[in-house]
């Protein structure tokens, strides 16, 4: 299932947007530090926000979206499903 989704460092700390078609395999991937590059290096592992879509390309292009978005924009995202910041990443494994 296609997954657009956005890690944080902390409540308001650094923001990484990503899609994926297997995110229990990317989450671990991003905890683990197997992924080299901007989350591995800015220890960007918390689940706050994700998003399924049937196709990869609705996905992809709703990612793109929100990369284009002001940072205030991304906060109030997650805020409007998730005020609290809580790592997600249990309940989407569900």
């Amino acid at each position: 299932m296609p997954v657009v989704y956005i890690l944080a460092s902390n409540r308001n700390g650094t923001l990484y947007i990503g899609v994926t078609t297997n995110l229990p395999r990317r989450l671990y991937e991003h905890r683990n530090g197997l992924i080299e590059g901007f989350s591995k290096t800015y220890g960007v592992t918390r689940l706050v926000h994700a998003e399924t879509f049937d196709r990869i390309d609705e996905a992809i292009f709703r990612e793109k979206q929100l990369k284009k978005w002001r940072r205030s924009w991304k906060i109030d995202l997650i805020e409007s499903s998730n005020p609290e910041w809580r790592d997600l990443t249990e309940a989407m494994l569900l």
